[in-house]
Order: structure tokens, then sequence, then C-alpha cells
């Protein structure tokens, strides 16, 4: 499986429109941050986007995206889901299913209300299947297996996603979990994390330095990846309070004081992860 970071930052992306802060007139590449989304290939050929943010055209265009199988929803926040309407060249022959759980494919529905209307005409719409994921409901995508992993989003229930290849029978083996947005993780969703051992790769959301009441910060972020333990851990969905490149120094120094089990780095735009599938070891 090999999983691109099309997108690392927060709300606003970065740069932020009007500000004129160190990060956000760096020249330093890793620190261009567009909304937080991954896209993920299977080795049978399978293709997912987990959310579209505003720029999904963008990141679409830079990761060489051909086709679609599939896209995964954490919640319905604009810079989530607002650049759904973008999938269009991928439906044309065969519709695309979105998942979500019910509140998040609710708002999908009623923002999106043109897509099921029989009445749309002009430009064209995307032809999608909006499918509601009961929590421990998995979904099978040829070789891949998605499961829903509870999250807490301030007061909002979402979800972040944990994505298995090829699993043994009877067995989930876990190669590559994300989880965006999270303030809060369940116990429960611990025990669906760690289900058939450690993930090869994390990425889990570090706003910043300093506290959000609906967003992990750093320190949280990082204590939450500690608890994991996945081999390598990244941290997205990050704002413009901090370089690429001072978030290299906050991970190293957490991981030498507290003996990170694996290796620990900030996400960045475009970077391409491969994960191998445990039982292909």
């Amino acid at each position: 499986m090999k999983v691109t970071i099309l997108g690392s930052g927060t709300s606003h992306g970065i740069p932020v429109p009007g500000c004129g802060c160190p990060v956000c007139r760096s020249d330093d590449g890793r620190d261009k941050r567009m909304r937080a989304s991954v896209y993920i290939e299977g080795s049978r050929g399978e293709t997912a986007v987990i959310d579209t943010g505003p720029e999904f055209r963008i990141q679409a265009l830079n990761a060489g995206i051909k086709k679609l199988d599939a896209v995964f929803l954490t919640h319905a926040h604009a810079d989530h889901i607002h650049g759904l309407d973008d999938i269009r060249p991928f439906s044309i022959e065969t519709p695309i299913p979105v998942y979500g759980n019910r509140r998040t494919i609710g708002e999908f529905r009623e923002r999106f209300a043109y897509i099921f209307s029989k009445t749309q005409a002009g430009g064209g719409k995307p032809r999608i299947k909006a499918r509601v994921v009961p929590r421990g409901q998995n979904i099978v995508l040829g070789g891949l297996v998605f499961s829903p992993v509870p999250l807490r989003h301030g007061a909002l229930d979402i979800f972040g996603w944990k994505i298995s290849e090829n699993p043994p029978e009877g067995r989930n083996d876990s190669a590559f979990v994300y989880l965006t947005d999270a303030s809060d993780i369940p116990g429960d969703s611990f025990r669906i994390i760690a289900e058939g051992g450690a993930p090869e790769v994390l990425v889990i959301n570090g706003l910043r330095k300093r506290p959000h009441k609906t967003h992990f910060s750093f320190d949280e972020a990082f204590t939450a990846a500690f608890r994991i333990g996945a081999k390598r851990t990244y941290i997205t969905h990050i704002c413009h309070e901090h370089s690429h490149r001072e978030i290299e120094s906050l991970c190293r120094e957490f991981a030498e004081k507290n003996g990170f089990p694996g290796a620990i780095l900030p996400a960045r735009d475009g970077l391409e992860l491969e994960i191998p599938a445990k039982n292909a070891r």
C-alpha cells in the first residue's frame, strides 16, 4: 500500500491569507500546507481518498491521481469536504461511494443537495453513492479494509480510519491509521487501533504547541502516538504558528526524552509513504 499526504495544514491552509508571519512568508516548501487529506493506493490497484478539502483539484493534479474508487470522510467541516465536487472527472463511468458516519453523510447531503437532485442541469455533477457507516462496520475495497475509528472533535463525534491490506483469516492486521481533528480518542478506539498489533504508520493531528479545545496540541498528539506505538508517526493538520523545522525539533526532543518507540516527524504536503502488508513479511 502507498499513502500520499495530499495536505497537512489546518482549516486556513498555509500561507494564511493576509498573514505576514514568518511561517506564512517562509521560503521552505515544507511550510506550504494545503488542507488535510491523504490518498491511498492498494497493491491491487485500489484507490481512495480520505477527505476532499477545498484544494482537492490541485492536490489531485499534484499527486497525479488518475482514478478514484472511493471517498472516506472524517467529518463534514468545510476544510474536509468542500472539494467534493471535484471528484466529477473520476465518477463519469462509475458512481463513487462516499463513506462517513450518519451526521457527516447527513450534512454532506444537505450541503451538496444538487448532487442528489434530478433537476440539476449544466456543468454536470459528481455521480455519488452516499453511504452511512455504523460504528464497528468495516468497508472492504478490493484487498483493503477500512475500519472506522470513533474520535471526539470537541463536542462532535467524528471518524478516523484504520486501513489494513490483505488481512489473514480471522485477523485484522493494521498497516495505516489516520486520525485527524481529534481532541480525544476514546478507550474503545485505542482497542480498535491495537487490534492485530501496532500499525506500521500513524498520521495524527497536532495543531500547535498551545492547547486547543477541539484539536490535539503537539504534546497531546505525541502522548497519543506513544500509546499507539506505530513504527512511524507523522503529525498533520498543522497551523502557521510553527515551521516544519521547528516541529522536527519538538518531535526529536519528545522522542529523546520519552524513549519514543518509533520515528516521529511532521508530515508535509506530497510526502509518499510505502506501507507493506504485515502478512507479506
